[in-house]
């Protein structure tokens, strides 16, 4: 008897070594870019752990971030698989990249709930409920006081220096702010521009200004959106005034936000490769709360992206379950 449990027990250690062998044979070494800013972080690392434990890959993150990444994927096959590609930047090159079968998007939306825009804190949107657009909020600024002249409303731009400073300021003139009694606060840094929503939601302060998600200022204090009224005014109008300098764009029109769009995108020599692991990308969606949460786990407890990876496991398997089979699912069990 015992001899025959023993042998059962080899056949059966035999058998998952040949599966995972052959898991691994199937999708061999993948490499994932680990990009510079932490939600991009936290999936790359929930990816290789779900590609090693699951799928048994051989799992290399190599450091990137959007443009540098795109380029070496594009013209060098490498790194396999940007996690949370932000194609607004690369958007002309990516499609010409697409058509011609170098790379392809397996999921073209991988979080819920992104994008940037214009935010309130929830006590205030409790307290104005009426105010549930950013045009009906322009028409009170009494409601938001300048902290050195009452009598105009504080919006908050973005720092001298970022991008979305020259989006802001020809978004203000596109609404004619200043003649609604408007001043456009430049917050001086990244953490001049955290404070400042910090200390208001904290305070029960109303505040009014720029911001984006997934972020952990966002999941923190919970912040919210406020839609446009107008409607898209086109990408000549956006990309070609807007998004420029302010001497570049003499008549900005106004317009709800352009779309925040994220792709994980993937070469084709990880295609060629990947397998069943292929799908698990497909199905890798990461809803918008979860990711915030996790991201305020990032900033609270200075976590980085594998310890980060691995509380999701831990704390999120209802979400990452949906992702894979359970099969897969129960070999990323044993390895937590």
């Amino acid at each position: 008897m015992k001899t025959g449990i023993l042998g059962a027990a080899s056949a059966l250690a035999l058998s998952i070594a040949m599966t995972q062998a052959a898991a691994a044979d199937e999708c061999g070494a993948v490499s994932i870019a680990e990009m510079n800013w932490a939600s991009a972080e936290l999936m790359a690392n929930v990816d290789a752990i779900i590609l090693e434990e699951g799928y048994g890959c051989d799992v290399t993150l190599v450091p990137g971030a959007t443009e540098t990444t795109f380029a070496s994927m594009s013209e060098r096959g490498q790194p396999d698989v940007a996690p949370e590609l932000w194609i607004n930047a690369v958007r002309i090159a990516l499609e010409a990249a697409k058509e011609e079968g170098s790379l392809q998007a397996l999921n073209p939306a991988p979080i819920t709930d992104l994008g940037e825009g214009w935010w309130v804190t929830p006590a205030f949107h409790a307290e104005h409920p009426e105010l549930d657009t950013v045009e009906k909020l322009l028409e009170r600024p009494d409601l938001f006081p300048h902290p050195e002249d009452p009598s105009m409303g504080a919006f908050v731009g973005c720092p001298a220096g970022w991008g979305c400073q020259l989006v802001n300021a020809n978004l203000f003139r596109a609404f004619e702010m200043e003649d609604k009694g408007w001043r456009l606060v430049d917050p001086g840094s990244a953490a001049g521009l955290d404070g400042s929503m910090a200390r208001a939601a904290e305070r029960d302060m109303p505040w009014f200004g720029y911001y984006w998600a997934p972020t952990s200022m966002i999941g923190k204090y919970d912040m919210v959106l406020l839609p446009f009224e107008a409607e898209w005014a086109g990408t000549e109008n956006w990309d070609g005034c807007i998004a420029l300098a302010e001497q570049d764009c003499l008549d900005p029109q106004p317009t709800s936000w352009t779309v925040s769009e994220v792709e994980t995108v993937v070469t084709s020599g990880f295609m060629d490769k990947a397998g069943p692991a292929a799908s698990y990308f497909e199905n890798r969606v990461f809803p918008g709360d979860v990711m915030n949460e996790m991201l305020v786990f990032m900033n609270e407890n200075q976590a980085l992206g594998e310890d980060a990876a691995f509380e999701f496991l831990l704390t999120h398997e209802d979400v990452w379950t949906q992702w894979v089979s359970e099969e897969v699912a129960d070999r990323i069990r044993g390895a937590l």
